[in-house]
C-alpha cells in the first residue's frame, strides 16, 4: 500500500499526480505525488498532524520565482490559494496579510489606508509567504524593513510565531526553520496621504512594465546581485541576452528587455531553463571570476 492511499480526509482540495506546470509562472515542470490546497488554517493543521512524518512537504504560493523540474515533486506540495489565504487588513499603521496574498495587493491595500513603506511590494511578482521566506525586496527596500512578525505552522502541525529579529534576515535569505508554512504576516508602516502612496506605487509599476518582461513566462530576477556587481550586466556582457539555449525542449533564453530575467519563449522544459542558468553561471565565472548565485528556486526530480 502506498502512502497516498492513507492520506487524511480534508475540506480543501487534495489531488494526486497533479501536474504543477500550470501553477508556476514559467509553465514548466512535472507532477506532484499529491497537491493539497487547504480550505483554511485548521484544515492545514489537521492534515499535517495526520500526515506520516516521512512524507516530504513543500509549500509554494503563486510559483513566481520557481522552477519545478520535469520529474515532478515527491511527497505533498501545499499551495496556499484562495480567499482564506489572501486577506489583507489595515489597522492604524499596521497591515496584516495572509500568506497567499499577492505582494502587489498588499501594496495597494496599504496605499488605500494611507500607510507608506510597503510601496516596493508593487514591484515584486509573488505572494507574502514567499516574501517572508526570501526577504523579498526591490528598489532599495526589503521585507525586513517593514515586517513586525509572522505566524505559521511547522511540519508537525504546531503553531509558530516569530518577530522580524528572529528571522535573521540577510540579502534574499532568512534563517527561519525551513519547515515552517507561513500563515500571515504583520507589517508596520508610516502615515502618508493615500494619493501620495498610490502615486509612488504607480511609478514603480510603470518602471517595472518598461524595464521587465512581465508579459512573458518568466520567474523574476534569476540571479542575486553579487556584492559590487549587477547580475543583469554580467549576463549581458557575457553575451547571453536574447540567446536561445536548448537541452530537452524548445529552449529558454534571457530576455532582450532585462538580461537577468530568464523566459520560456514557448515550449521550454525545466531542463532548458535550469541548464541555461547553470551554463550562464559557468560562463560568467570563467570570464570574470564572479560567482552568480540563483535567486530562483529549483525544486523536484530531474526529468
Amino acid at each position: 500500500m502506498s502512502w497516498t492511499d492513507t492520506l487524511p480526509t480534508v475540506r480543501g482540495k487534495l489531488l494526486l499526480n497533479e501536474q504543477l506546470a500550470p501553477y508556476t509562472w514559467f509553465r514548466v515542470g512535472g507532477a506532484a505525488d499529491a497537491l493539497f490546497i487547504p480550505a483554511d488554517e485548521d484544515d492545514l493543521i489537521d492534515f499535517l498532524k495526520a500526515l506520516p512524518e516521512d512524507v516530504p512537504v513543500y509549500t509554494f504560493g503563486v510559483g513566481s520565482n520557481l522552477i519545478v523540474r520535469d520529474g515532478g515533486m515527491p511527497g505533498v506540495v501545499i499551495r496556499l490559494a484562495g480567499r482564506a489565504w489572501g486577506q489583507v487588513v489595515a489597522d492604524g499603521l499596521t497591515v496584516t496579510a495572509g500568506a497567499g496574498a499577492l505582494d502587489s495587493m498588499v501594496a495597494r491595500a496599504s496605499a488605500k489606508a494611507g500607510i507608506a513603506g510597503l510601496e516596493f511590494y508593487a514591484g515584486i511578482p509573488g505572494s507574502i509567504g514567499g516574501a517572508l521566506t526570501m526577504n523579498a525586496g526591490c528598489y532599495g527596500s526589503e521585507t525586513k524593513d517593514v515586517l513586525v512578525s509572522a505566524r505559521g505552522v511547522n511540519r508537525k502541525g504546531e503553531k509558530v510565531q516569530m518577530t522580524v529579529d528572529q528571522f535573521g534576515y540577510t540579502y534574499r535569505h532568512a534563517n527561519a526553520p525551513a519547515d515552517i508554512i507561513w500563515i500571515e504576516a504583520t507589517y508596520q508602516g508610516t502615515a502618508d496621504e493615500p494619493e501620495a502612496v498610490a502615486a509612488r506605487i504607480a511609478e514603480i509599476t510603470a518602471r517595472r512594465e518598461k524595464t521587465q518582461p512581465i508579459r512573458e513566462k518568466t520567474g523574476g530576477s534569476t540571479f542575486k546581485n553579487p556584492e559590487g556587481h549587477s547580475s543583469w550586466k554580467l549576463v549581458d556582457e557575457a553575451g547571453w541576452r536574447g540567446k536561445l539555449f536548448k537541452m530537452t525542449g524548445g529552449g529558454a533564453k534571457f530576455s532582450e528587455l532585462h538580461s537577468n530575467f530568464m523566459i520560456n519563449p514557448g515550449e521550454a522544459t525545466a531542463a532548458d531553463l535550469e541548464g541555461l542558468g547553470e551554463t550562464v553561471r559557468q560562463d560568467v565565472f570563467s570570464k570574470t571570476g564572479v560567482q552568480l548565485s540563483w535567486e530562483i528556486k529549483r525544486i523536484g526530480r530531474p526529468g
